[in-house]
């Protein structure tokens, strides 16, 4: 199930979007432009709904942020009407954009045209001699098939979803919901250390880099 983000801070307009699309995703809510930066740097979303006008952060700092660190797509909300400022929201990098008041059909619409993309693109991952298959769950590399445990093909599926970006240990676990993270859980580097072994057993060449102090990264 798709994974989406609303950062809004209208709580009513928060809810009703939550209730459009609840029945088909999975949904999370942040309330201002703060606890949204706080969720997108933990967590992988497939899709985010981002309000420009709210407190601490505003939505084209967290447009900016959001896609020089993920992949995730973006739907504005804006209540701005201009030609002019739509281009630029598109120029930002913003996916998609949706103007208030709303329908909630034309959310639901826009929401699964994005979404519909990112799996088309998402089913096969490819990086380097390297390449994932995730409908049919399968990792080549250098065209030989390798052999992973379902927990080490999500964590390389995460990382391959995030390529040459720095990932906590966290935000993997927190990908992988398999529930609450604990500060000094090994679970996460005694996968991604068995993954190296049995590329190792294919090839030299380096894969999965350990950044000091954040975590692993896609290299």
């Amino acid at each position: 199930m798709a994974h989406i983000l609303i950062i809004e801070d209208d709580k009513d307009i928060a809810n009703l979007l939550q209730l459009t699309l609840k029945h088909k995703y999975e949904v999370t809510i942040a309330h201002d432009g703060k606890e949204g930066y706080a969720y997108i740097k933990d967590n992988t979303f497939d899709l985010i709904l981002l309000d420009l006008m709210m407190p601490y952060i505003n939505g084209e700092t967290l447009l900016g942020e959001i896609k020089a660190h993920t992949s995730s797509k973006v739907i504005i909300i804006t209540a701005k009407h201009e030609l002019e400022h739509k281009v630029n929201l598109l120029t930002l990098g913003a996916d998609d954009y949706i103007t208030k008041p709303f329908y909630q059909e034309e959310v639901l619409a826009r929401v699964m045209v994005q979404l519909r993309n990112v799996e088309e693109m998402n089913n096969v991952h490819i990086h380097r001699g390297l390449k994932l298959d995730e409908e049919k769950r399968e990792v080549n590399l250098n065209n030989q098939i390798v052999q992973l445990t379902n927990s080490e093909f999500d964590i390389l599926s995460v990382l391959m979803k995030n390529p040459e970006v720095p990932l906590s240990k966290q935000k993997i676990y927190n990908a992988l919901r398999n529930g609450t993270y604990v500060g000094d859980d090994n679970t996460i580097s005694v996968h991604v250390s068995n993954i190296r072994k049995k590329f190792n057993q294919i090839t030299d060449e380096s894969y999965i880099k350990t950044v000091w102090g954040i975590g692993f990264m896609l290299e």
